[in-house]
């Protein structure tokens, strides 16, 4: 703490991926008490990250409907509260410093924090959440949606609707870290999340299948595991951020091949890239055209059940609403019909 005409000062340690970076003296009140004097307004943390965005002041000051003067203002201003240099202004475009960028991704934090905070009070005002996020696995179809989106349109709701993409744990695990409100057929056995409730919805048969021309499409029946972990699988990666990431049907230390899709899985397959796992309503009819060959492997999983999820601490009505649309026990029966058509 130290000392200046009069008033007080305190020092904060900014920290950025375990590296000091920096020191940013704040003034407390005059008498010490702790009360903070905050510089870091909202408003000047909505104009650093634009700033930072858009690479200069005149684009940023465009993107949030001021004119360029002012933002310099808010910036110079803290920079001279803080004493610290935000921005390198030698080139063309505006360079955070290393200081300046622990400032704005804390303060992205911050506003993120902010707009939920805002989503939160509007959910309990009305009981209609002003954003749903719905998650599908990628063996979900959107086919299978598209009727219950329009019908959640026509309730003339103001509830925005966001639905994404999600593959093996990263279901679950949009869930635990609440990008997604509800998830659609996440696949296997739930892990412990708070509030949880997981409803079954049926479950899908995978088949072990190669190219005609790969190695094992003429080895002799039923294949071992470890015969089968000599050849390279191919994998839908996993889009798990905090959960470890599931696979299935591949050993320890295999050759893996990536990908992001089904489609771009079986696509491998068949032109013989590697081998793998897939949902047996897509691999009949390759495997009627002769584009792969099904083979028996001892001990390979073979079955996959699903569910729909969400967490009941802070369900609204849009949330209700469509768990009583998808909380069906045949639903993977319906996922499967879809791929029979689609593909």
């Amino acid at each position: 703490m130290t000392y200046e005409r009069g008033k007080i000062f305190t020092s904060i340690q900014v920290i950025a991926h375990g590296t000091k970076s920096s020191i940013l003296t704040v003034p407390l009140s005059p008498d010490g008490s702790g009360s903070v004097h905050m510089n870091l307004s909202f408003e000047v943390l909505q104009a650093l990250d634009a700033i930072d965005r858009t690479g200069t002041f005149a684009s940023a000051a465009e993107t949030l409907h001021k004119v360029p003067s002012s933002l310099s203002y808010l910036v110079q201003k803290l920079e001279l509260d803080l004493d610290v240099k935000l921005f390198d202004r030698t080139g063309r475009r505006a360079t955070l410093t290393h200081a300046g960028r622990v400032v704005v991704e804390e303060g992205r934090r911050l506003l993120q924090a902010a707009e939920d905070l805002e989503c939160k009070a509007k959910r309990v005002q009305s009981g209609w959440e002003s954003e749903l996020h719905v998650a599908i696995d990628e063996i979900i179809p959107f086919e299978l949606l598209w009727h219950h989106v329009e019908a959640f349109y026509d309730l003339k709701l103001d509830t925005r609707l966001c639905v994404s993409k999600e593959v093996l744990g990263g279901s679950w695990d949009a869930l635990l870290t609440r990008r997604a409100d509800l998830i659609v057929g996440a696949a296997g056995e739930p892990p412990p999340i708070p509030n949880l409730v997981a409803r079954p919805i049926g479950s899908l048969r995978h088949v072990f299948v190669v190219a005609p021309d790969h190695p094992l499409a003429s080895a002799r029946e039923p294949l071992m595991m470890d015969e089968v972990a000599r050849h390279r699988v191919v994998a839908i990666g996993d889009t798990s951020r905090k959960l470890a990431p599931r696979t299935i049907a591949i050993a320890p230390n295999q050759e893996v091949l990536t990908v992001p899709t089904l489609e771009a899985k079986l696509s491998a397959q068949i032109r013989g890239l590697a081998a793998g796992t897939i949902p047996e309503c897509l691999a009949l009819e390759p495997i009627k055209r002769g584009e792969l060959v099904r083979k028996e492997v001892i001990g390979m999983r073979d079955v996959t059940h699903f569910y729909l999820a969400w967490r009941d601490d802070e369900g609204g009505k849009a949330l209700n609403w469509w768990v009583e649309q998808l909380d069906q026990p045949d639903l993977i029966d319906k996922v499967v019909q879809q791929r029979m058509v689609h593909g």
